[in-house]
């Protein structure tokens, strides 16, 4: 008896570190949607201050992220987790990599409101305006399917991708258009550009965290397969 309560004690305590680390992530994943939203109304506003706090903020992610990758590295040498907890593990370890590379994406997106625009430029960022609160409603139902690790919702955000690709895509002939009737804009557009660019791969990352969910849901890799593929084997349409 007194080794099926030690038993217990040990399995309850493994199943705290485990929400403990969880909980850690959604912090993380609230801070990331965070830095994206500031930077996105800094350059919609050509807010400089909230800009800057972006850029200096970015410390605190980064901290966050070392703190949890020792965290599940502890967890595995010292639980040595099998099936779905070890699953599990691997799953938080490769998200907060790409939530803090999301994080590095919205710095560079924030930098734009550091630069000098004229009056006729401020309609290049309000070209953005789409392309950006579209990857931020992305960003913000992965992080919600992360949380509930809901291979539905997962799968839903997945397949959605390419909303943002096509957005992307409309942006860039829109963004060249405006290039080669006005060289001299061409500066100011590359720095548009790069966001453009940046809000792209942040709408990969999304996608590589959702693919993650399914894998622990599933334990299923999808990363090279395609939509069609996954709804045929995955979702049985």
């Amino acid at each position: 008896m007194e080794n099926i309560d030690t038993g217990r004690h040990i399995s309850g305590q493994f199943n705290q570190e485990l929400d403990a680390v969880r909980n850690h992530v959604m912090t993380m994943g609230g801070l990331v949607e965070q830095q994206l939203k500031d930077a996105l109304r800094s350059v919609h506003e050509s807010d400089i201050e909230l800009a800057q706090k972006v850029l200096s903020s970015d410390y605190k992610i980064n901290k966050l992220e070392v703190d949890i990758d020792e965290e599940c590295t502890r967890i595995i040498a010292k639980r040595q987790p099998a099936a779905s907890d070890l699953r599990l593990v691997m799953v938080i370890i490769k998200t907060i990599a790409d939530l803090e590379r999301i994080a590095d994406e919205a710095e560079k997106i924030a930098k734009v409101a550091l630069e000098q625009f004229s009056a006729k430029q401020q309609d290049l960022l309000l070209s953005l305006e789409n392309l950006g609160q579209l990857t931020l409603s992305t960003l913000h139902e992965t992080l919600d399917a992360f949380t509930r690790m809901d291979f539905d919702a997962a799968v839903k955000v997945h397949q959605s991708d390419n909303r943002i690709d096509r957005a992307y895509e409309a942006l860039m002939r829109q963004l060249m258009t405006y290039m080669m009737e006005d060289p001299r804009s061409i500066p100011s557009i590359m720095s548009v550009i790069w966001s453009a660019r940046a809000l792209e791969r942040i709408g990969d990352r999304c996608q590589n965290v959702c693919e993650y969910v399914i894998y622990f849901v599933k334990g299923k890799v999808i990363r090279h397969i395609s939509d069609e593929d996954v709804a045929k084997d995955l979702l049985g349409q």
